[in-house]
């Protein structure tokens, strides 16, 4: 049975929240909807910063002390705007929409210790949209064991499935945190974070020059890298775990360009998420023939050109190359999660977020 999903995203980078409609059955994808964007102001930017740090010192996750509090308000309401905003621009009624899936916005992931918080209420937001919402998608891996991310790889397995590629191919996506999905045929697949993605460069700009993000990444094109700064930061220990692996965006924070122009830091900044990304070849089964890139970063192309120089001799494209969208794939992703866990089948596996078993999640809040 297929159904008609509103998916819901909102990244690590703080830039908005992503709509995107999909008709699947949880296992395939019939069609894709409209998608649409609803930026957050500099006020609600500011707010989610604040929660950022103070997030890490939640002690349990269903606590919202001080600046959480208002910052989740403002979350729910931002996202109700947008799925408004978005099925009256698309004239879609409420009645066609079977679930939608709303992530919220993580302000801390701590798979180790059994925390991850995505602040956002679902059943406020039902309420609100008068529709059907899966939320609090990533609690039952951690409670499982498992690292609770990446979760989008059954979603990318289900969109290659449709492409006439050799393999092995790997989605990946460039948010605040970068993730990838390693695709061989329709029966391995493997997923983990790789290290930064955006959160640092965008972190750098706005501190630097009070923008946003590198616009397609034209501030690192007149940078120099720092190679020995790359190389110090690859010392990390993440860096050669194997998969699976998550991140919490404030886990490389430390990580500071400051004695750099704002032009080199990006240019540096940028090296560093290509770099991570390519140091996880080596502990992946097979070398990789093709790279699919999603998110923020495939806008970036000073960071799609290291990309190639580095994953050469494979193949690096953007996602929006092949038809796919990719500013709309993760939450695409999200409603595809959302009609999967309608019907009880896995979010994650053992070989994605490490959980011992194959997993269903996500709760459903009912208007």
């Amino acid at each position: 049975m297929m159904l008609t999903a509103i998916g819901l995203m909102s990244g690590t980078s703080l830039d908005g929240v992503d709509v995107a409609l999909i008709e699947t059955d949880g296992k395939q994808v019939r069609a894709f909807g409209p998608s649409g964007y609803r930026a957050y102001t500099d006020h609600e930017r500011g707010l989610l910063r604040q929660a950022l740090n103070e997030a890490p010192n939640l002690l349990h996750r269903e606590a919202r002390p001080g600046i959480l509090r208002e910052a989740e308000r403002i979350v729910t309401l931002a996202h109700a705007e947008a799925v408004a905003i978005f099925t009256s621009h698309n004239r879609i009624s409420y009645e066609d929409i079977d679930i939608v899936g709303f992530h919220g916005q993580t302000v801390l992931h701590r798979p180790a210790e059994k925390m991850t918080v995505q602040i956002g209420d679902g059943p406020a937001l039902a309420k609100a949209i008068h529709i059907p919402v899966m939320h609090d998608f990533r609690a039952a891996d951690v409670d499982a064991g498992g690292q609770g991310a990446p979760l989008v790889p059954v979603y990318h397995r289900a969109l290659a499935q449709s492409l006439e590629r050799e393999g092995p191919i790997v989605v990946v996506n460039i948010g605040g945190v970068s993730n990838i999905t390693y695709i061989d045929g329709p029966n391995t697949l493997i997923a983990c974070d790789t290290g930064p993605g955006n959160a640092l460069l965008d972190d750098h700009i706005f501190r630097t020059m009070g923008q946003p993000f590198d616009c397609e990444g034209r501030t690192a094109a007149q940078g120099a890298v720092d190679v020995a700064w790359v190389m110090r930061a690859l010392q990390h220990p993440f860096f050669a775990l194997p998969p699976p692996k998550s991140l919490d965006r404030n886990d490389f924070a430390s990580l500071k360009v400051r004695d750099m122009s704002p032009a080199d830091g990006a240019a540096t900044l940028t090296a560093l998420t290509a770099e991570a990304i390519a140091r996880i070849v080596p502990l992946l089964p097979k070398e990789p023939k093709c790279w699919i890139v999603a998110g923020g970063g495939a806008r970036n192309l000073t960071m799609l050109r290291m990309l190639r120089e580095r994953l050469d001799p494979a193949t690096v494209e953007a996602a929006d190359a092949l038809g796919w969208s990719a500013d709309a794939i993760e939450a695409q992703a999200f409603g595809f999660l959302a009609a999967r866990g309608l019907k009880g089948l896995p979010l994650s596996y053992p070989a994605t977020t490490g959980v011992p078993i194959p997993m269903t999640g996500g709760v459903i809040a009912r208007p």
